[in-house]
């Protein structure tokens, strides 16, 4: 079992995160939030908030701090706090009140008198199908495609000679990331600029965003965050306490901390969008897909800076089929901003998708995974690139050995007064790779370093960086030193999409065959001790003959500090020749009560095609936490949003997740291909695929036991009861 790198650290509570940190003369800031919908903020009398103890600084949009609209590249333009009058969601940003400690701050922004100019707001996904609005074009192309066979017409005449058909509408509720670490910042200016404590998924990326709101140069922001207490996407862009605490601490020139409360991260932060999402299915008697129409609705904020990509995530690239249409449309609404959330558009997408799979399996009455093994795609419909590799079938076949599939029967067993089923589903996750850089240090102790800016938001990459450091430098990974969560560090990009392993780690390799090369070139130079000499490099130690050298001791007799390198990785050609992805088979069995219409959990299991497997313990643990995140999704997460837009169940009471009773064990087991046509390391990503499709094979496992066939969630008793 390989031991986590920052585990002592993490259990023994010596592990720094952003908030931890304070400093001489440090003051605190309390974020004001609106109380409306929909309007613009009409005055702000501040009088009393600026009179109260310890009150050194009230900021509001009467009175901003100096910060300005940043946009990169990669992450597109970040919403800046107070730069206007304008209120688009209840519970958005609009002041910021500094003081000596936090609690007068915080008492001091309940001081705040806000008057509103109040516009009518749209807060439900439904009232606003009727004005939804094409979505503009992302990951997977423009927001309509139609792929037809040779002679069909439109998607409608596919289905209509299809002899049979299944049509249904499904929808996932509005989630919500509730990472352990509140988002958070701690700013410091000095002579150098600005150094930036704050949990971010890319401390590059984060140091960016801040010099351009800043107006400062790039080399003055210095942003840390070796530690990360969860982000799943929402610590992607930087945060509003990052850029409020970094211009209040030099418009006031003291460090200052700011910290959202629990209630303050369900608004001030963003989420997963709501869904609505038609599909139809056409197939034959023996269930080849003729033809598949997958429509979706997502909700989006009114500045509509994201879309969830439902369709364009599933049902582009999941299944062979003769006849493919897909659209993507958005509704703008009053609500709390939405962005990048595990597995974004996969994991919503799943549930629709795989839900439907299992309604044609039963149309069919045929079996669900057979089904599926019969639609399996070699390549993404209508493209020409082939699967680089794929083993979903295997996954399929080890599953249902392993999980007594064979025993399932279509309608269900009873066992005293529960109702007893299972349900499956496919998973996928397209693998990718972001460019990263990683530096790699050879020191005269005999050890290395391996850093890169990056960020480990509790996903075990910096035990990787010591794994494939070590295996590429021939040495123990215990004599690797990793390092990540620096801006000042090598780019490594951001923690996101399941990229990081195969990202950074071909970059480490990338580094470590250069810095052997400048280390055998050390060796042989003119005075060196292998002078001359034809050398070799194997177990961390130079060699020629019989004589050999440690890399530190010849380090050593060359008087040399450190031999430093870096490496750099980006996706290349491999993108013109191949298609790529994470593949996985989920199953679960679930009881119902008979008579409650309680709904337990009592065995899951999933089995994935990932690629090389770098660290079995963490990869199983990722697995695990996001089957566990969708059985949450299935039963129990979802943001009720009121009329008014209020959140009413903005808080850990009231927004349901799973605690250790509602989880059994879980299994996971890896069939391992490394796949060195999508890098050289051979990992494919696993962070996003372990909660896509767990929704969907959990109703189908509902459905399996009681016949009933619920198409949102979360599943609810209610949605149980009128059939009972």
């Amino acid at each position: 079992m390989t031991s986590r790198v920052d585990g002592p650290l993490k259990v023994t509570g010596r592990a720094e995160y952003g908030a931890d940190h304070t400093f001489p003369g440090l003051v605190h800031g309390y974020v004001v939030l609106s109380t409306i919908a929909h309007g613009e903020i009409d005055t702000m009398d501040v009088t009393a908030a600026k009179g109260a103890p310890g009150v050194v600084g009230v900021y509001t949009p009467f009175d901003p701090l100096e910060l300005h609209t940043p946009a990169t590249p990669f992450m597109g333009e970040t919403w800046v706090p107070l730069q206007d009058k304008e209120v688009t969601y209840y519970g958005q940003p609009i002041g910021f009140v500094v003081a000596e400690t936090y609690e007068q701050a915080r008492d001091a922004a309940m001081l705040v008198e806000v008057s509103y100019l109040t516009r009518p707001a749209l807060t439900s996904l439904q009232d606003g199908l009727a004005s939804a609005e094409e979505a503009p074009e992302g990951r997977g192309g423009p927001s309509s495609l139609a792929i037809l066979a040779e002679g069909v017409e439109s998607i409608e005449d596919a289905l209509a000679e299809s002899p049979v058909v299944v049509e249904a509408t499904y929808s996932t509720a509005t989630q919500h990331h509730a990472a352990m670490e509140p988002h958070s910042a701690v700013a410091v200016w000095g002579a150098d600029g600005l150094t930036i404590h704050s949990g971010n998924q890319g401390s590059d990326l984060q140091a960016a965003e801040l010099a351009m709101a800043l107006g400062t140069e790039p080399s003055k922001v210095h942003a840390v965050n070796p530690f990360v207490g969860g982000a799943f996407g929402g610590k992607g862009h930087t945060s509003t306490p990052a850029f409020l605490a970094a211009a209040a601490a030099r418009a006031l020139d003291r460090p200052v901390k700011a910290v959202l409360s629990r209630e303050q991260v369900f608004t001030a932060t963003a989420g997963r969008a709501a869904t609505v999402q038609k599909i139809s299915l056409g197939a034959e008697h023996d269930g080849t897909l003729n033809a598949l129409q997958h429509d979706s609705w997502c909700s989006t904020p009114m500045d509509r800076s994201f879309v969830e990509p439902t369709s364009h995530g599933t049902s582009r690239e999941w299944y062979a089929t003769r006849n493919l249409a897909i659209s993507q449309k958005m509704v703008p609404l009053n609500i709390p901003p939405t962005t990048f959330m595990r597995a974004p558009g996969e994991a919503p997408g799943s549930f629709a998708l795989e839900s439907a799979i299992d309604e044609l399996a039963v149309a069919l009455r045929m079996d669900p995974i057979e089904l599926r093994q019969r639609n399996n795609s070699t390549a993404p419909p209508g493209k020409d690139l082939q699967w680089s590799s794929k083993h979903l079938d295997e996954c399929f076949r080890v599953g249902a050995e392993r999980f007594g599939w064979a025993d399932r029967a279509p309608d269900g067993r009873t066992d005293g007064d529960w109702l007893v089923g299972m349900g499956t589903a496919t998973a996928m996750f397209p693998a990718l790779r972001f460019p990263a850089t990683v530096e790699i240090t050879l020191l005269p102790d005999d050890t290395a370093a391996v850093a890169t800016s990056g960020a480990d938001p509790g996903t075990g990459l910096l035990t990787v960086l010591s794994l494939i450091g070590g295996e590429s430098l021939d040495i123990s990974p215990d004599r690797v030193a990793p390092r990540l969560g620096d801006s000042a560090l090598p780019p490594g990009g951001m923690s996101g999409g399941s990229t990081a392993t195969a990202s950074a780690g071909t970059a480490i390799m990338i580094a470590a065959a250069k810095a052997i090369d400048e280390l055998l070139e050390l060796a042989s130079a003119p005075g060196a001790p292998f002078e001359g000499m034809e050398v070799a490099y194997a177990d961390g130690r130079v060699q020629a003959g019989e004589r050999t050298m440690t890399f530190g001791e010849l380090l050593r007799a060359l008087d040399r500090p450190a031999l430093t390198v870096t490496g750099s990785s980006a996706p290349g050609e491999e993108l013109t020749k191949h298609s790529f992805s994470s593949f996985g088979a989920q199953f679960c069995e679930v009881r119902v009560h008979k008579w409650t219409r309680e709904i337990r959990v009592s065995r899951m299991l999933g089995v994935f095609d990932a690629g090389r497997i770098i660290n079995p313990t963490a990869a199983r643990s990722q697995i695990v936490g996001g089957m566990i995140w969708g059985v949450s999704a299935a039963l129990h997460e979802g943001l009720e949003i009121e009329e008014n837009g209020r959140l009413a169940n903005g808080d850990f009471a009231s927004y349901l997740i799973p605690v250790n009773a509602d989880i059994p064990e879980v299994d996971v087991h890896f069939v391992e291909y490394p796949d060195t046509l999508h890098n050289s390391v051979g990992a494919k990503g696993l962070g996003e695929i372990g909660i896509v499709g767990m929704a969907a094979a959990v109703a189908n496992a509902v459905h399996n036991a009681t016949g009933i066939r619920v198409r949102h969630i979360p599943i609810l008793i209610e949605d149980l009861l009128e059939e009972s």
